[in-house]
């Protein structure tokens, strides 16, 4: 039996493991997809590993329910940075590494946690994509996971599953496709954002690398001001800064949200 936390960041839940032992079979990805399956599984929209790490506090391993591990997830980075405080793997204010690249993480009061993420990469403004026979504009940036932002009137009207999958898989993405989200501009410091998620392929009720892609795209856009008050579809608001080096550079960039509790369990990971 191997003990695991059930959190949510902002509604985006996951299976949390201490894995400093290295003993979860992290290879076995047919096992991470049942365990985040849910009623068959734990159920989640992510499995998250501490362990070792020689360079920073520990190491955060994520993968999706389908079994892919990718590079980064924001609201999986802030759990992770709770929970690794509350087990004596970190202290408050901490390091981690991950694919995407080392993070930083403070512990603030009220279960929210302030995460410094790595510098976004590969911006791109004005795109332009054909899709279903209609040309969109399209801005993209790998803000830790790639990402596609948007900007619609009304975030609420459209078909998010169908033009998401479409998006995702588009051939302009290949091989390993995007995370596409929606912005409608809501104030002068604020959006109302939601996000289709690669690897859960499906809507999911908030993305914190998708909230930071969409309040940097919006800044260097000129559509809002910074700090950015970002509403994702769980009705969680959270926060992303950062400090403009140039016209389409960023650095210091932050997401500041929620990490919560759900409850704590056992599971036969042999069985």
């Amino acid at each position: 039996m191997k003990s695991f936390w059930k959190m949510h960041g902002a509604g985006n839940d996951f299976i949390l493991f201490d894995d400093r032992d290295l003993t979860f079979p992290d290879q076995d990805h047919d096992l991470i997809c049942k365990i985040a399956t849910p009623k068959y599984g734990v159920g989640s929209e992510g499995v998250i590993l501490i362990q070792p790490s020689e360079t920073a506090d520990f190491r955060m391993r994520f993968y999706n329910p389908d079994g892919s591990e990718v590079e980064m997830c924001g609201n999986g980075a802030r759990c992770v940075s709770k929970l690794a405080y509350e087990i004596g793997a970190a202290p408050s204010e901490m390091k981690f590494d991950t694919v995407a690249g080392v993070i930083a993480a403070k512990i603030l009061a009220e279960e929210q946690v302030e995460l410094t993420m790595t510098e976004p990469k590969d911006l791109k403004l004005n795109g332009q994509l054909e899709l279903d026979g209609e040309v969109l504009t399209y801005h993209f940036v790998n803000s830790g996971v790639p990402h596609v932002v948007i900007e619609v009137d009304d975030v609420d009207s459209i078909d998010l599953p169908t033009m998401g999958a479409a998006i995702r898989y588009h051939q302009e993405f290949s091989p390993r496709g995007t995370n596409v989200n929606l912005i409608e501009i809501t104030g002068t410091d604020s959006l109302k954002v939601r996000t289709y998620e690669r690897g859960v392929e499906a809507e999911t009720l908030a993305c914190g690398t998708g909230m930071v892609a969409c309040g940097l795209i919006a800044g260097t856009l000129g559509r809002v001001s910074t700090p950015v008050n970002i509403t994702c579809a769980s009705g969680d608001v959270l926060g992303v800064n950062y400090r403009s080096t140039d016209e389409e550079s960023m650095e210091n960039v932050t997401l500041t949200g929620p990490a919560v509790h759900v409850f704590k369990g056992e599971i036969n990971i042999e069985a």
